[in-house]
């Protein structure tokens, strides 16, 4: 069972605990041959503040803000893209991956490894876009900065805060 092996207990636990999900109408299954299909129920009430909590305990900004602070060259980072929309009550699919944006002078083979870092951790492709300051602040047209800027964005590192 996939669940068994990704937090290391035994099926039989992993299955009393879903039946107890099950029961309290916190997820969904459905049953093709003798696979049971286990997923969040996203209609519930429940759901919006469960789902807010693990983001801020176990998601990505904890684990991205973790991996990038000590990253030398770090100015500022930023998720954008359909994970901060999400994270902004924007509603649509679970995102199947999260955009990184740092604006800084990192060293991009660093930033590839802070990537399959994440990746691991949170079950999920993370990708980092590096753009340097100088052309980050410049005042211009830039279609990537225009767009990134018109949608949501969740802070990781602030100016001035990293390494």
């Amino acid at each position: 069972m996939e669940i068994a092996k990704a937090v290391g207990v035994s099926s039989p636990t992993v299955m009393r605990e879903v039946d107890r999900l099950a029961d309290a109408g916190l997820v969904r299954e459905v049953r093709r041959g003798n696979q049971r299909l286990v997923s969040a129920e996203t209609d519930s009430v429940v759901f919006p503040p469960l789902a807010a909590l693990m983001a801020v305990t176990f998601g990505p900004v904890p684990v991205l803000r973790d991996l990038l602070i000590d990253v030398v060259g770090v100015r500022e980072a930023y998720i954008y893209g359909s994970w901060a929309a999400r994270h902004a009550q924007e509603p649509g699919p679970v995102p199947k991956d999260i955009d990184v944006l740092v604006i800084g002078t990192a060293d991009l083979d660093e930033l590839d490894e802070v990537a399959a870092v994440a990746s691991a951790r949170l079950g999920r492709e993370v990708s980092i876009r590096r753009v340097r300051p100088t052309a980050w602040d410049r005042d211009t047209e830039d279609p990537f900065k225009a767009t990134v800027t018109s949608r949501p964005m969740v802070t990781l590192i602030a100016c001035g805060e990293a390494a």
